[in-house]
């Protein structure tokens, strides 16, 4: 074993013996303070030990700290833990700056703390909203901040069955009538959705206008941003949109029961 770690560190010796050949490595050790005809890998550690030791004080201390947590952004793979390790690693950078007196370094992580902080609350109130909509309030209001507002007047398309699907709408105001199916959207209801879920992207549905009105528009790529800023929303979104497409098929269910009763009485009433 120790014949081993001798060996070791000879290679290592003769490495640098190697490397302090070079004139800027050379250059390097001279400023280090080490002797380039005479280096060892024990001196050169012991060196580095002692500049190490030197620096550390309580301003780069914090700074340490903080570039460990902006490295730890760099591995985050969700949008909320990513937020929280920023907002440490300014913190701790603010920190430092203000300790070892660089201005420009406390302004700018310090105006960068609010930032983090506003775009976290910002997900976290959209996950919540998500939440709480999938205990009963079916209204996706709460999109509203990432939708883009657009105008219809009466007869105008949204949609026609079996278009290639890109955005879901929101109604806001007048009224959308569902053609296939005759079912007419009031304000605060959600289009196109099911179009996000199908496989080949199309329009189930033809949607037209019935009375002059304005819709918030979303796009799917927007969606799939949200989704993968936080899984959780995206589990609250799957779980809303599934809600509504079990009302979709209790509702044509409920129409074809009352036409099979239809066609009974019917049925009865020529027999007799």
């Amino acid at each position: 074993m120790e014949s081993s770690r001798a060996d070791f560190s000879t290679i290592l010796n003769r490495i640098l013996d190697t490397a302090a050949d070079n004139l800027r490595i050379a250059k390097i050790l001279v400023q280090m303070g080490l002797d380039p005809n005479n280096i060892t890998y024990d001196a050169l550690f012991n060196r580095l030990l002692e500049i190490v030791l030197a620096n550390i004080t309580l301003a780069n201390m914090f700074a340490l700290v903080g570039a460990i947590f902006f490295v730890a952004t760099l591995l985050m793979q969700t949008m909320v833990p990513l937020r929280v390790a920023n907002m440490a690693g300014c913190t701790f950078f603010a920190t430092f700056g203000a300790l070892s007196g660089n201005v420009a370094t406390f302004l700018l992580y310090l105006l960068l703390l609010p930032i983090n902080a506003i775009r976290l609350r910002q997900m976290l109130t959209l996950v919540k909203k998500a939440r709480v909509a999938t205990l009963g309030d079916m209204s996706m209001e709460w999109l509203r901040p990432f939708m883009t507002e657009r105008k219809y007047r009466r007869g105008d398309r949204l949609c026609e069955k079996g278009d290639e699907a890109n955005e879901m709408f929101l109604t806001v105001t007048g009224k959308f009538l569902v053609t296939e199916i005759g079912i007419e959207l009031p304000p605060g209801r959600l289009m196109g959705e099911l179009g996000f879920l199908t496989p080949n992207k199309r329009r189930t549905a033809t949607v037209e206008c019935t009375e002059d009105g304005q819709v918030l528009i979303i796009t799917y790529e927007k969606l799939l941003e949200l989704y993968f800023q936080n899984p959780q929303f995206g589990y609250y979104f799957l779980v809303l949109t599934s809600q509504r497409l079990l009302e979709n098929i209790a509702r044509l269910e409920a129409i074809i029961a009352q036409n099979k009763i239809a066609q009974q009485t019917a049925t009865a009433s020529g027999t007799s």
